[in-house]
């Protein structure tokens, strides 16, 4: 066993005053909470309360990683990313989620899924977490059950990529999002591995087991 088999974050319950919600968004909440840091001193945080998300690299038969490109008002720029949604259907099981954007986003379903790579997107502002499912044995929503895109996902566009060629991607800076970079090189990393080390699609997740 490897010396960073036991290297992992720790859930903490510090000492806490109310939350505090200084605006309620559609999606997510601006909060703000007072912190005991014990040596650190009491100290006041705001952040961005959120529902969490789920994102999925689909790979085809040939190992082509599914991007679409969308656009993001707040970077004010067209993305290449990878299928994704809110978790924002109480209670609802996170493969479920995840196949619901695979149907939604890219017209597919898949027979295989896998747990790819776990994160917090910006945990100094936000407790979003994001879970990137492995996603294969592919094969299409039938035109008829077809979801109709609406607002930005009206007008994505999609792309098969080589897996090589996304992380070549990643690593020249020509492509940000953060479920897409993390996905990436993590199905890089395990497909050279002949995918020992993959996780099952129900593996234990910190923010939904209690942990947070």
């Amino acid at each position: 066993m490897s010396a960073a088999a036991g290297f992992a974050d720790e859930p903490a319950r510090l000492r806490t005053g109310d939350l505090v919600e200084i605006h309620r968004g559609a999606v997510m909440d601006l909060v703000s909470q007072d912190v005991d840091l014990g040596p650190g001193g009491q100290v006041v945080r705001e952040y961005l309360r959120h529902p969490g998300a789920v994102a999925i690299v689909a790979l085809d038969e040939a190992g082509r990683m599914l991007l679409l490109r969308q656009y993001r008002h707040p970077v004010r720029s067209y993305l290449w990313e990878v299928p994704a949604g809110l978790l924002d259907q109480q209670g609802e099981d996170l493969v479920a989620a995840a196949a619901r954007e695979l149907a939604e986003e890219a017209d597919l379903r898949a027979a295989r899924w896998d747990t790819l790579v776990d994160f917090y997107t910006s945990p100094g502002g936000s407790d979003e977490a994001v879970r990137v499912f492995l996603a294969r044995d592919l094969h299409p929503v039938p035109t008829r059950d077809r979801h109709q895109r609406v607002a930005e996902e009206a007008g994505m566009i999609s792309r098969w990529v080589a897996l090589e060629e996304a992380v070549d991607a990643v690593l020249a800076g020509r492509i940000h999002n953060p479920s897409t970079v993390a996905g990436a090189l993590a199905a890089h990393v395990l497909a050279g591995r002949d995918w020992d080390g993959l996780r099952p699609a129900d593996a234990a997740w910190v923010p939904r087991s209690g942990g947070l």
